[in-house]
């Protein structure tokens, strides 16, 4: 893989990690970040000093075209990572999903065309596939927009898949399942649960049977790595997933056993999707990620989950477990 790479969306949880293992790489590495007044980069800032000054830092908004052209100016590798990911606030605010998930896409598609970049890695998600089918789900399932995000995720990947062949543009689609791990927000159910345990009390959540397939963030970021340096995956989708899942009540009772209590949960409405839009079952076939790209989760469900409990101790004071995050 060549050395100059921009990720889009890297002061997000997968984006930092991302960021991480890049420098620790020797990479150089230019970090776009949506801009705020108050300069701040969020995860990025929680990464080690001696990686931190080795990013370049660009502030940004990837809905603007010109932003997005000058980061990717050049660079030889993009991933793009930078989007709306809550699915409950896609139904209050679609529009915004469409533009940060859609146009957003467009515009760092156009400025890799334009600045003749070597590849692009885009982020997809298991959301597009909708309640599976079938399982384990593969690359050929058919997509299903079972919430606004997921339809913007569905419009950006298609646009994606059209510079591949329209214009040849080397581009590959990772399709991360259910990421977990240091960094998260509450937006995610895994701290979702554990924030409200270690604050004592009932653990208040949505639908107790979904079933999900939990990667921990670290396998993910070397994933992407992994595709950035294959040529078997031009022009491909590729699902990033452990090939077996969990359902959220299973994964509270593991949550307990690792904090070594016994949590009681509550149903909150608020926390539940419209019956139409609740996925109910993801599980990756991962299988063209080990034949296309060599890669393979390496970190099991209960020892992610213990770096995840020992990363929330040590910052629990900067999570609220009395808001609900949509």
């Amino acid at each position: 893989m060549a050395t100059r790479v921009l990720v889009t969306g890297a002061a997000g949880f997968i984006g930092s990690h991302l960021v991480e293992l890049l420098v620790r790489e020797g990479h150089q590495v230019r970090a776009f970040v949506h801009y705020n007044s108050n300069n701040n980069w969020y995860n990025l800032e929680q990464l080690p000093r001696d990686v931190l000054d080795a990013v370049e830092v660009v502030a940004g908004d990837v809905t603007d075209a010109f932003a997005v052209d000058a980061a990717v100016k050049e660079r030889d590798v993009v991933f793009h990572l930078a989007a709306l990911i809550g699915i409950p606030y896609s139904y209050h605010a679609p529009a915004a999903y469409v533009s940060t998930n859609v146009v957003g896409t467009l515009n760092v598609l156009q400025a890799c065309r334009r600045h003749d970049v070597g590849r692009l890695v885009h982020t997809s998600t298991s959301e597009t596939y909708g309640t599976a089918q079938y399982v384990p789900i593969d690359e050929k399932h058919p997509l299903v927009g079972q919430s606004p995000y997921s339809a913007s995720k569905i419009g950006a990947d298609k646009l994606v898949e059209s510079y591949w062949l329209s214009f040849a543009q080397p581009v590959c689609i990772v399709r991360p399942f259910n990421t977990f791990g240091p960094r998260q927000s509450m937006r995610a159910i895994i701290p979702t649960v554990i924030v409200q345990a270690l604050s004592g009390g009932q653990v208040n959540l949505g639908n107790l049977d979904p079933v999900r397939d939990l990667t921990f963030v670290e396998d993910s970021a070397r994933a992407f790595i992994a595709a950035a340096r294959s040529d078997k995956v031009l022009g491909e989708v590729v699902n990033l997933g452990v090939g077996h899942g969990v359902s959220i009540g299973e994964l509270v009772q593991r949550i307990g056993v690792l904090l070594g209590i016994e949590i009681v949960t509550k149903r909150e409405e608020a926390r539940v999707r419209p019956p139409a839009s609740e996925v109910i079952r993801l599980i990756s076939d991962n299988r063209k990620a080990k034949a296309l790209m060599g890669w393979a989760p390496r970190v099991d469900l209960d020892t992610g989950l213990s770096r995840t409990i020992e990363y929330i101790r040590a910052h629990l004071g900067s999570y609220r477990s009395d808001r609900y995050a949509i």
